[in-house]
């Protein structure tokens, strides 16, 4: 499975490089094309373990201003 987030970056928020050095810090992986970031799971996951990943990411960029979008797909 894999999760893609799309990032929106707010003009007064937190640099775009700042907030993209965070996500690499906790395993995401910057992409060109649809969506901004993908991180791979190696396996099926469960809700449960996906929402705790969200809670992660969301805790990373608190203050940010960040704004994401998450889509998961096996």
């Amino acid at each position: 499975m894999e999760t893609y987030i799309d990032l929106f970056i707010p003009t007064e928020g937190e640099k775009a490089s700042s907030i993209n050095k965070k996500l690499i810090e906790i395993g995401l992986k910057p992409t060109i094309g649809e969506h901004d970031y993908v991180y791979n799971w190696n396996g099926i996951v469960t809700i449960e373990e996906e929402l705790k990943f969200i809670d992660n990411v969301q805790e990373k960029l608190k203050d940010t201003g960040a704004i994401l979008k998450f889509k998961t797909l096996r």
